[in-house]
């Protein structure tokens, strides 16, 4: 049986080498300018810092370069992505057509990953940009596993799928928490991801909705995160190319211990199903014990009929 690709986000080099060491085949960093809701800021310099870290270890480094592009945000975008292939590294990650457009102009031949977030729920779609260059594409959060299944059957291209972490549920380009602070009459602050602002349900208050704000707009995050650990087994019988963990606010000790326990997970369903059945259990303990308390862990839609 071929492994699938463990690949985990960084939110800097230190935790790029970490998540590595912990049994990541590949990392995913990227800049807010051009990437959305990257886990840091990774400039040119770091990321060939990044990049000689990870293929030092034998692993491979993609560059988000997934954000919805205006007219005024296309200044730099082919020098960026020039220097990106300079540098070596593994994949781009795109959504906008317009990178592959001037990845066609300048004659860009870095491997191109589609993701454009709840647009990829087929695979004609995911075909169509396949022979436009893609090589592979990131499956919206919001299928269940039939369709996951059914898309990796009749896909040319790579498919990845998030199997851990928190997922996002809204965006906008506007700024509304400084906005609403402007409204209330209060002192606006940058509403960064260290502010951990969340918002709530009135009668579910329990419920705790990340918010955040970049350079791309407004970010309201899931309440809950993604836990497919106990139901691996299905996705590599359907060949799955790739897992993703999203570690996107989270500290890097809970991501290199997430990366430990999907890593051992992976290599027991190698060795047999019973390998995996004998392991999965207590795996599943150990992300238990450091998931914070007021986020519960979900099989998100993978098991619902009713995914939208």
């Amino acid at each position: 049986m071929r492994k699938p690709e463990l690949l985990c986000t960084a939110a800097n080099l230190d935790e790029l080498v970490r998540v590595i060491e912990a049994g990541a085949d590949a990392v995913s960093i990227g800049h807010e300018r051009y990437g959305l809701r990257v886990a840091g800021n990774f400039d040119v310099e770091d990321i060939r810092r990044a990049t000689e870290a990870a293929h030092t270890r034998g692993a491979k480094v993609y560059v988000s370069v997934n954000a919805l592009f205006h007219n005024e945000d296309l200044e730099g975008l082919p020098e960026y992505l020039k220097m990106l292939e300079e540098i070596g590294v593994d994949a781009i990650v795109f959504g906008d057509t317009a990178v592959v457009m001037i990845a066609r102009q300048i004659g860009l031949t870095v491997p191109l990953h589609w993701n454009a977030e709840v647009l990829t729920t087929n695979y004609e779609t995911m075909n169509y940009w396949g022979r436009k260059g893609a090589t592979r594409a990131f499956v919206a959060r919001e299928l269940n596993m039939d369709a996951i299944v059914e898309i990796k059957e009749n896909a040319e291209v790579e498919i990845q799928v998030q199997v851990h972490g928190i997922t996002c549920i809204f965006h906008s380009r506007r700024d509304l928490v400084t906005n609403y602070e402007k409204f209330m009459g209060q002192e606006s602050r940058p509403a960064s991801m260290d502010r951990k602002l969340f918002i709530t349900e009135e009668k579910r208050d329990d419920l705790q909705y990340p918010i955040f704000e970049d350079r791309n707009g407004t970010h309201i995050m899931s309440a809950e995160d993604i836990c497919i650990l106990e139901y691996l087994d299905e996705l590599m019988d359907a060949e799955i190319d790739s897992f993703k963990i999203e570690g996107i606010m989270k500290d890097t000790d809970y991501n290199v211990k997430v990366v430990s326990a999907y890593r051992r997970a992976i290599d027991a369903y190698v060795k047999g199903p019973e390998a995996f059945r004998n392991s999965v259990n207590s795996l599943m303990e150990e992300i238990r014990d450091i998931q914070p308390s007021h986020r519960e862990l979900t099989t998100g839609f993978f098991f619902k009929e009713q995914v939208y």
